[in-house]
């Protein structure tokens, strides 16, 4: 099976075509893998804009189409299913993507798939491990952090979320608060390797307590307070604060896994989203999931960030239980992956 994969919830504009097995085997091969990253266009800004990457998106969409097909060796008419982003994400660019795909698969009469964004990053590491289901996922991105349990394609169970921010804005915010560039996570990351980790002591919310819920908007606030207070141009107490920041999150996530997995007991933890490519991050869970009896796999990196490998993937495991869209699919700016979760 060959299926087609369009992304443009952000500020990547995306295109992949993946193939696997039609029976159940699991792992997959990515045929192509292109994307188109706006940084240039928004960095000015700090931050991303909605409507010059939705415009972005509509210029370039239909190259990278061109340039995916040419990179697979393949054609349209070779396509089983064209899948696009349906949603969550900034409704301009989600409509660039599914009305392309919806054109893409009238024409040459061919499944369309719309996949929940977070679906995608959800299922993305079966596109390279062989991962069965059921499994515990930690969803860390720019705007997501939860905890599920990955039942299967479309079958998901919320066992926390976050009650305010999410872990990769509050990178976001704190790069920006340092003048550390965009897009803020990578940068953070970069100068906390030459500081110190216990230099500052920051707020843990939620630490320690019952459930699985997260909390980093005091955390952010303590950031601020500290930054306001740094030397002018201490290049040193600047990466000790984004080392002790970093450890801060590390600790936070690290218990909410712990909880998580004492709830619902897991041989795997999964971790994916854009977060998940902080390879310090990824370190402390990977102590978590050995002392849990678990085992810890992530995404290769070009597959944490957002691009459309992982939504051909979600597409096709769809496509293999027989499972399609309307061309009436209307783009969703929400969309949980528990619709019944509170």
């Amino acid at each position: 099976m060959r299926v087609m994969g369009i992304e443009t919830s952000c500020d990547e504009t995306a295109v992949a075509i993946v193939e696997a097995p039609a029976g159940t085997e699991p792992v997959g091969r990515i045929l192509a893998n292109v994307v188109y990253s706006q940084l240039t266009e928004h960095r000015r800004f700090g931050g991303v804009v909605p409507e010059i990457a939705a415009r972005a998106h509509l210029e370039r969409l239909d190259g990278l189409v061109r340039q995916a097909l040419a990179e697979a060796g393949t054609d349209l008419a070779d396509l089983d299913g064209i899948a696009a982003t349906g949603g969550p994400g900034l409704i301009g660019g989600v409509m660039v993507g599914v009305m392309t795909a919806k054109a893409l698969a009238f024409v040459h009469d061919k499944p369309f798939l719309a996949v929940n964004h977070l679906e995608g990053h959800a299922l993305s590491v079966r596109l390279t491990e062989t991962v069965a289901f059921p499994y515990l996922l930690l969803l860390v991105s720019g705007g997501h952090c939860q905890l599920l349990t990955v039942h299967g394609p479309g079958a998901f169970t919320r066992l926390g979320t976050t009650i305010d921010d999410a872990v990769g804005e509050c990178f976001d915010k704190t790069a920006k608060l340092l003048d550390l560039g965009f897009p803020g996570g990578p940068a953070v990351e970069r100068t906390a390797k030459g500081g110190d980790p216990k230099r500052f002591a920051l707020p843990r919310p939620m630490w320690r307590k019952p459930g699985c819920d997260f909390s980093f908007s005091g955390l952010k606030t303590a950031v601020r307070q500290a930054a306001e207070k740094l030397p002018v141009d201490d290049a040193q107490a600047v990466a000790d604060l984004c080392a002790s920041f970093q450890r801060t999150v590390g600790d936070v996530l690290a218990d909410r896994c712990a909880n998580a997995l004492a709830l619902e007991p897991s041989p795997t933890l999964v971790v994916a989203g854009g977060v998940a490519a902080n390879a310090y991050l990824r370190g402390r869970l990977e102590e978590l999931a050995t002392a849990h009896g678990a085992t810890l796999v992530a995404p290769p990196i070009k597959l944490c960030t957002d691009n459309g490998a992982m939504i051909a993937w979600a597409g096709l495991e769809r496509l293999r239980l027989g499972k399609q869209d309307t061309l009436d699919f209307r783009p969703r700016p929400r969309w949980p992956l528990d619709p019944i979760a509170a």
